[in-house]
């Protein structure tokens, strides 16, 4: 496969509008419907009770904990849909179902709970047999579910959730086999931003962001801190960060979590990961070890905002955040050695999927939501990118011109990886969730130097393999 990427924008350049990707990679088979949990074999079901998965970090304090669904008034049906989040996040959300409620007479529950407690809560609801009609479900916690047959199986449902305009990457997000558990709540990815005002101040050239390497990366970090006396780190990021080095897993041509279900990434990969780490802090672009653990964890507490770096790796969907935390003036380039490497790292992801329990009461009701909030640009234009760009794409381009300047410029960055040849996304297999505490105590003693990376690879290929059972 040819690593030659399309020109993308540069950051001088205005935004120009984009082409939908091809929709022709719709993830609706026919297959057969996977086995199903009864609600007391729910309870029975061996370690659902226990799925402490970690989600995600840097949401708020926010909204209240969920404790069950059904329909209190009796009159009609009422879906409870749950998902982590803050009362913003809320709002805009409830905004959306309002519309839908409207429409269809079809009530919705909606109960939202800090990123932190949900995993307990959304593990011991289905250990009760109460689990909610529609919910927001991680990557590395829908192997867990879906292979205890505790999700609905999308391809079982004929049309009720029409999945053609999703482009394959994102359509496979949730994809199992032959199996489909859920849809995309909304699409991001990673990339490297660059304070424009710190290349400006110290007359060094941002690379172009389309053809870079990682050897590219070091030396513009060396020359930023170089003509800052120090003063400013070029490049900073986390070793421990599990989509900083899947990307780099694949651009060695290997994939962290294969098809299968097994672990991909050879320990020579994970140690030229800290390696090349080392190599840039030992010339003085990359920051010390330690000094991560000062941040905070917003925008505003980053040090690309507070000057202290020029350049660093964020999810696509926070990139309003930070440019407003940092001034206005950064620029979103692709990850470096995109065509300099084995084959490319970058892919589609999602912030979240929506699944739907298997053991919901009202799945036609659930799956008539599901369809609304992945097609209607109503529901879109409603919650905005507050959980990334839509997955449909035709709704995307559609709402682009409404969004503030920088979620275009998200948009149309994931419009143009959607209309590339990337490799896919596979889930995490059951245990997968473990391995990124093992790669964040691991990366930390590589750090300090109280292990060599050879080591600490070794260890954390152990270690991971372990939590696999492999």
């Amino acid at each position: 496969m040819s690593n030659e990427l399309p020109h993308t924008r540069h950051p001088s350049q205005p935004l120009t509008s984009f082409a939908s990707p091809n929709p022709s990679g719709s993830a609706a088979h026919a297959m057969g419907t996977p086995p199903s949990l009864t609600r007391r074999n729910l309870v029975k079901a061996s370690g659902i009770a226990g799925l402490g998965l970690g989600l995600g970090t840097g949401l708020g304090a926010c909204g209240r904990g969920f404790g069950g669904g059904g329909d209190d008034d009796g009159d009609g049906v009422e879906l409870n849909m749950v998902w982590w989040g803050d009362a913003a996040r809320a709002e805009v959300t409830q905004a959306a179902l309002d519309i839908f409620t409207e429409e269809t007479g079809i009530a919705v529950k909606t109960e939202y709970q800090d990123s932190g407690p949900y995993a307990d809560k959304l593990a011991t609801r289905f250990a009760a047999g109460d689990e909610p009609d529609l919910m927001a479900m991680r990557m590395d916690s829908l192997r867990e579910y879906a292979d205890r047959g505790a999700l609905l199986d999308l391809n079982t449902s004929g049309d009720a959730v029409d999945l053609s305009g999703l482009s394959e990457s994102a359509a496979t997000l949730a994809e199992v086999g032959d199996a489909v558990y859920g849809v995309p709540a909304g699409l991001n990815a990673i990339g490297f931003i660059v304070n424009q005002d710190v290349t400006d101040q110290y007359s060094i050239e941002i690379p172009d962001g389309d053809t870079w390497s990682w050897d590219d990366l070091a030396a513009f970090a060396k020359a930023i801190t170089d003509a800052s006396g120090g003063e400013v780190y070029g490049t900073g990021f986390e070793a421990a960060t599990l989509a900083n080095l899947v990307v780099w897993t694949r651009q060695q041509g290997e994939d962290f979590f294969t098809e299968e279900g097994t672990l991909g990434i050879t320990a020579g990969t994970v140690e030229a990961w800290f390696d090349m780490i080392a190599a840039m802090r030992a010339e003085g672009g990359f920051p010390p070890a330690g000094f991560f653990e000062q941040v905070g964890g917003g925008p505003e507490q980053s040090y690309i905002a507070t000057g202290d770096l020029a350049s660093q790796i964020i999810p696509t969907n926070n990139f309003l955040g930070y440019n407003q935390a940092a001034g206005g003036n950064l620029a979103l380039l692709r990850m470096p050695g995109e065509t300099t490497s084995t084959r490319r790292g970058q892919s589609v992801d999602c912030p979240h999927l929506w699944s739907i329990a298997s053991g919901s009461e009202n799945q036609a009701e659930a799956l008539q939501l599901l369809d609304f909030l992945t097609n209607d640009l109503r529901a879109s234009e409603a919650t905005g990118t507050t959980r990334g760009v839509p997955a449909n794409t035709q709704v995307a381009e559609d709402l682009a011109p409404s969004l503030e300047p920088d979620d275009q410029t998200a948009t149309e960055y994931l419009a143009g990886l959607q209309a590339e040849d990337l490799p896919r996304s596979y889930t995490y297999p059951p245990g997968g969730s473990a391995i990124a505490d093992s790669l964040a105590a691991i990366a930390v003693e590589v750090e300090f130097e109280r292990q060599s990376s050879a080591d600490g690879a070794a260890a954390f290929i152990a270690e991971a393999e372990g939590a696999l059972g492999q």
